[in-house]
């Protein structure tokens, strides 16, 4: 009997060592599906992030185009600008020159439209707030778009006046005085070769049908 009780136990340690490693298998298997499943969870995730990223690089990129198209008036370098102008519209608008009285382009102009500047585009100036000055150079009482327009004092020539400049461009326009008409007394004296006229019929043709409204 005591050889058979030995056995016994034998054959129960044998069972309990055998569910023993079954249950550690087991467990280890429920684990590694577990993180398997995770894993698998989380891909969704994972996705929906770089679709996310691509998105928020495709804003970038797009912000990026934006503001450079935005910025729509610059000033070319000095290469184009030499060989696009005429040696009269060089010298006014980069060298601060002035062209003749009554021997320039816009002087007597009674077209309806907007003047900009020549070198960037830039709208300056409307025909309705031009006037005949005498002076024998396109006289207008105020700007288009004043943001595009910078006034700096000017010594030059033993004298004190105002120098009138596009903003984008930098380039000389002209001087402005304080004996125009009313409404607002100002006399904005600006060469012609630092502008380029824009007719109505073209505004829309040309990228400024905003101003259309202006002759309606």
């Amino acid at each position: 009997m005591s050889f058979i009780k030995v056995l016994i136990v034998a054959l129960m340690a044998v069972a309990a060592f055998v569910f023993y490693n079954q249950s550690i298998a087991a467990a280890q298997s429920g684990t590694m599906d577990t993180m398997a499943g995770k894993k698998d969870a989380m891909k969704p995730m994972g996705d929906t992030m770089k679709t996310m990223g691509d998105m928020k690089s495709k804003e970038v990129d797009g912000g990026g185009a934006q503001m450079k198209t935005s910025a729509m008036y610059s000033r070319p370098d000095d290469e184009t600008l030499r060989r696009e102008l005429t040696s009269v519209q060089y010298e006014v608008t980069q060298e601060n020159g002035t062209e003749p009285a009554f021997k320039n382009a816009y002087w007597d102009n009674h077209a309806e439209g907007i003047y900009v500047d020549i070198v960037s585009g830039e709208p300056l100036f409307n025909s309705k707030d031009k006037f005949k000055s005498g002076t024998g150079w396109p006289s207008f009482t105020r700007p288009l778009e004043p943001d595009n327009i910078v006034e700096k004092i000017d010594r030059s020539f033993f004298t004190t006046r105002i120098e009138v400049r596009s903003k984008h461009a930098s380039s000389h326009l002209g001087h402005v005085f304080e004996d125009g008409p009313k409404p607002t007394g100002l006399r904005y004296c600006i060469n012609s070769a630092a502008l380029r006229f824009v007719p109505k019929e073209e505004l829309e043709k040309q990228g400024y049908g905003k101003y259309l409204e202006l002759f309606n």
